[in-house]
């Protein structure tokens, strides 16, 4: 449904600073067949994974893109924490940033809005936390809902397929052990 083309686009930005590219695999933050890198497809979710010299660090992204130009409309990239899931949400430039956004999952209750950190050149980040009780939701849902106000006052509305979630959840937490 979305292309994954320049997805590890995403990754290079945002994981490979954390474990250094330079660095060699440490044996025990190895990843299956001794590998230093990862990347798997699970529905429309990506699993990525990195060995450097700060050790492993996995993470589940999806990244969606329009126009011949694959231009990102957004991306999502999470990392489990402990009992939650943690990461970042990049949304088009365009929004009134004062607004925030506010997820859902399909049509159930909207969450409190989520204030936007800040733009960087590739896009406006946003920080997500889920925790036990959102992700059973996440989990059973068909999409992540995400509703902003464009920079003119008109409603945008985007959505996070999440197909594959499940999987790419488990997985991504397996491989982080």
């Amino acid at each position: 449904m979305f292309p994954f083309r320049n997805s590890l686009l995403l990754v290079t930005i945002l994981v490979l600073p954390l474990v250094g590219v330079r660095a060699m695999a440490q044996e025990t933050a190895a990843l299956p067949g001794g590998a230093t890198t990862l990347n798997e497809s699970h529905g429309d979710w990506m699993v990525s994974c990195a060995v450097g010299n700060q050790g492993k660090v996995c993470v589940l992204a999806q990244q969606q893109t329009a126009g011949q130009a694959n231009q990102r409309l957004l991306a999502i990239e999470l990392r489990p924490r402990d009992a939650n899931v943690e990461g970042t949400l990049v949304l088009p430039f365009g929004l009134a940033l004062d607004k925030g956004v506010t997820l859902q999952v399909d049509d159930g209750p909207a969450w409190t809005p989520l204030r936007v950190r800040t733009c960087i050149p590739g896009g406006c980040l946003v920080d997500l936390t889920f925790d036990a009780k959102t992700l059973p939701l996440l989990r059973k849902g068909t999409a992540l809902k995400i509703k902003a106000v464009a920079d003119g006052g008109k409603e945008t509305q985007l959505a996070v397929s999440l197909k594959g979630f499940p999987s790419a959840l488990d997985r991504t937490i397996g491989l982080a052990k």
